[in-house]
């Protein structure tokens, strides 16, 4: 199978490789999937599982890319509830080979069913900024009606998802961003914008929840703003300040075959938008990925045609 991959740390972007690799095996409750299209997150060739497995062993060539969308090829001895053919989507393990391959070898748990009417490239572009945002909101952070969040990076991949499900779910919400940002984030519900270099962030008052995505000054500003009994929780990194007379949560997205079964119902009724700004075929992986390529919205590489 074709399939990108790294094999020097030190290279970064420029050690991405599209060349010939095995099939993946499928182990006891795998699945092996036929890949139509994978997301990928620009930082993860900094994150130790894309050079070691679980007992922290060198795994590389190592394949990146953690979320796909394509079809059943192959069942793993015992694995039950997909079948071969069945349209799928989902995450692949951190520390094992992941998407941008014309197969891979994933976790049946780790996957939902992909209704017929949904394309690949959208379904690619939701596991890990629909799961971030899910558990950020509500495992986490709690959020519910009549309370107030405000979420940092409210035009990104994971920001814009929260913000719609924190408004849906009967929250106040004030998204963050840049400038150009405003009508974005207006437009996908927020009740309220503020201008990170601009506005001055004690003007929206405290609130019960902040979620950051940002980390840095951003995120340490942010203890700041957080009511009595509120949460700051983080994707970032562990948070450096606390609110006062409240909780701060870091915290890695974890897979949920349910949940992932509900925000693609969301994504068909016409209550939640996914952003796709971008879709590349996977000889240009390397370009996608390259710091000066961000688009308004994920970029998505197509592995094989739906």
């Amino acid at each position: 199978m074709r399939a990108i991959t790294v094999r020097d740390r030190e290279a970064g972007v420029t050690g991405l490789t599209l060349e010939d690799l095995p099939r993946p095996h499928a182990a006891e409750n795998d699945v092996i999937v036929r890949v139509h299209a994978a997301g990928f997150t620009r930082g993860e060739l900094d994150w130790p599982g894309t050079w070691s497995d679980r007992a922290g062993r060198d795994r590389t060539p190592s394949v990146p890319g953690h979320e796909v969308s394509g079809v059943v090829a192959e069942l793993g001895y015992g694995t039950t509830g997909l079948t071969v053919g069945q349209r799928v989507f989902g995450l692949t393990d951190w520390t094992r080979d992941g998407s941008l391959a014309e197969y891979v070898a994933v976790e049946a748990r780790n996957l939902a069913p992909l209704p017929a009417d949904v394309g690949h490239t959208l379904a690619a572009a939701l596991p890990i900024s629909g799961l971030t945002a899910w558990q950020g909101l509500f495992d986490h952070a709690r959020l519910a009606t009549g309370r107030s969040v405000l979420v940092h990076g409210a035009a990104g991949a994971v920001g814009s998802i929260a913000v719609q499900l924190a408004r849906e779910a009967g929250a106040r919400v004030v998204g963050t961003g840049r400038s150009a940002d405003r009508d974005t984030v207006l437009d996908l519900g927020a009740h309220a914008f503020l201008d990170l270099d601009a506005d001055r962030w004690e003007d929206t008052g405290p609130v019960d929840v902040v979620f950051d995505v940002i980390g840095g000054d951003v995120l340490g500003r942010s203890a700041a703003l957080v009511r009595p009994g509120g949460t700051l929780v983080t994707i970032a990194h562990p948070p450096a300040v606390r609110p006062d007379d409240g909780r701060a949560v870091f915290f890695v997205v974890e897979p949920d075959r349910a949940r992932l079964a509900d925000l693609v119902r969301r994504l068909r009724e016409g209550r939640l938008r996914v952003r796709v700004g971008a879709v590349r075929p996977l000889a240009e992986t390397a370009a996608a990925f390259a710091p000066g390529q961000r688009v308004p919205g994920r970029t998505i590489i197509r592995v094989a045609e739906d």
